[in-house]
């Protein structure tokens, strides 16, 4: 940590069944590697800037929507209490004056990047790339439940703009997120109607049965209310859901020439 001036925290042990059946190896991976950093810099007297990405599960299930940073914090999973531990310590040592912080809540991100490292992430992902190779995208039931996407590049500049706008930020948490609804079916079709034209081949979205011991955090609905944070930094997503997907298509596409 001696002389860096930026931390980027997006190491995260990301599955919530995990989590669940293995508390203390979450524990150790989601809450301890803020806590060590924290202390480093303590210790050896580094003031970073440290802007940490957690989720917007965090929150629990919203009774109203869309959700902002004002909302009371019911988490009902290990991962998203640990995920809420983690940013508070980060509150906590910035209210001591060790180091500044924020926190962006994170809602369903998708587009090019790495394989996600939790078998219940990275879904809109996992859904194009099963598309690509002619296969149906898979729905549990009738996939009513709403999410909000954003796009991984919106993420990217959230976080470089926060890095700009960190003393009107610090000690703080906000909710990122497009501001727009869709339900997993919605997305879905966009999906499929769009790799049907890539393709010019028929892609049908596949219903199926939802397996058993879902936990009750997939069948929320969710939509941020990130206006706090545009304000204060003048940041604003700029990628629709269906342009989000036709990107990812696309260099999907080209990753495989």
């Amino acid at each position: 940590m001696q002389g860096i001036d930026i931390v980027f925290h997006f190491a995260s042990q990301t599955n919530i069944y995990i989590a669940d059946k293995d508390p203390e190896s979450d524990y150790q991976a989601n809450v301890l590697p803020m806590v060590h950093m924290l202390e480093t810099c303590k210790k050896i007297g580094s003031y970073p800037d440290i802007l940490f990405a957690g989720t917007s599960t965090q929150t629990g299930l919203p009774q109203n929507l869309p959700v902002d940073e004002k909302v009371q914090d019911n988490p009902i999973t290990i991962y998203d209490l640990h995920k809420l531990m983690a940013e508070n310590y980060l509150k906590c040592y910035t209210r001591m004056g060790i180091v500044r912080g924020v926190t962006l809540r994170l809602t369903n991100v998708y587009g090019p990047g790495p394989k996600s490292s939790g078998e219940n992430r990275g879904f809109l992902n996992a859904m194009i790339s099963r598309s690509l190779l002619g296969k149906s995208p898979t729905l549990y039931g009738d996939g009513k439940y709403i999410r909000d996407y954003i796009y991984i590049d919106d993420v990217l500049s959230a976080f470089l703009k926060a890095t700009l706008s960190i003393s009107s930020l610090n000690q703080k948490h906000f909710v990122l997120g497009s501001g727009e609804g869709h339900s997993i079916s919605e997305a879905l079709h966009y999906i499929a109607d769009q790799v049907t034209l890539k393709l010019d081949k028929k892609i049908n979205v596949e219903i199926v049965k939802p397996p058993e011991g879902l936990f009750p955090i997939e069948e929320r609905n969710f939509v941020a209310d990130s206006k706090s944070f545009s304000r204060l930094t003048g940041w604003q997503p700029v990628n629709s859901l269906p342009k989000g997907i036709e990107k990812t298509i696309e260099t999907f596409l080209r990753e495989k020439q």
